[in-house]
């Protein structure tokens, strides 16, 4: 095929390619740009399949992380309603054991209060196992056939603990500062749980001889404080409480921690133990 040859307006010669030449770029340009599309939607394909793998993957781990959750926040419930109601149940059975002969009177008593202590653990139980057991047909109850719900514990229930608490041997003083007011109901529990399980461990362990609480209301925290004398680090007495932290302690580090708190426990130089807690009353 010939070169044509053209002449511009301007007299300088123009020397135009030949067709077969431009059809070949065209074709070389349009084949890059084939590929260029085909690497393109490729990676996007590979993108798109990676990204639903990690979304799967996420959801996959929020729902293993929201059953360990749940786990740990029943087993946290079992372990605060069984420790304490157990642990009266002990002392009261011992203490009925060793005036069983001599004072009877007495002795019913404690076997009373360890009635009453069984009495309370079932009904919280039966409370518990009511909400997490559905029924086998996997139908809601209606009304009537729903559990008797009994309220969860609050700082309003305070003084049946500490009497339970003063019955089975440890004599406890309650000092509230500040205005009491509305609290949360997660707040209000993690309260009451924070002086169930420490006084508790003071009637438990053995190393109580008197119990202080206090709470205390402020304008953005609650402050929760327990303190239970008992034998000195600094005197020749061996505690019988060893420096582990049981389960009780551990779960309350967890309930504080989920309203952003902060739980600090430790042995006292003086003697006796210290739990102490302090709870933001709006949400981090």
């Amino acid at each position: 095929m010939r070169v044509r040859v053209a002449r511009c307006e301007s007299g300088r010669v123009v020397q135009s390619l030949p067709v077969w030449l431009v059809a070949a770029a065209a074709v070389l340009v349009a084949a890059v740009l084939g590929v260029r599309l085909a690497r393109s939607r490729r990676a996007f394909t590979r993108a798109l399949e990676e990204r639903g793998w990690l979304l799967e993957r996420e959801r996959e781990t929020a729902a293993r992380q929201a059953v360990h959750d749940e786990r740990a926040s029943i087993a946290r419930e079992l372990h605060d309603i069984v420790s304490h109601n157990v642990s009266v149940m002990l002392v009261q059975a011992g203490a009925a054991r060793r005036v069983l002969d001599a004072e009877p009177e007495q002795a019913a008593a404690a076997l009373l209060a360890v009635e009453a202590a069984g009495r309370d653990t079932m009904t919280e139980l039966r409370t518990l196992l009511g909400v997490l057991a559905p029924p086998a047909d996997g139908t809601e109850p209606d009304d009537k056939d729903k559990p008797d719900l009994a309220p969860q514990p609050t700082l309003a229930r305070l003084s049946p603990l500490v009497d339970r608490i003063a019955f089975a041997g440890l004599p406890v003083e309650v000092r509230i500062s500040g205005e009491p007011r509305a609290l949360p109901s997660g707040v209000d529990l993690t309260a009451y749980r924070i002086i169930q399980e420490a006084l508790t461990n003071a009637l438990k362990h053995g190393d109580g001889r008197r119990a202080e609480v206090t709470v205390r209301y402020t304008d953005h925290y609650l402050r929760v404080e327990v303190l239970n004398t008992g034998p000195s680090v600094l005197s020749g007495d061996r505690p019988q409480r060893t420096g582990r932290e049981g389960r009780g302690l551990f779960g309350l580090r967890q309930r504080v921690a989920a309203f952003g708190g902060e739980l600090d426990a430790r042995r006292r130089l003086g003697g006796g133990f210290r739990v102490r807690a302090r709870i933001p009353l709006e949400r981090p």
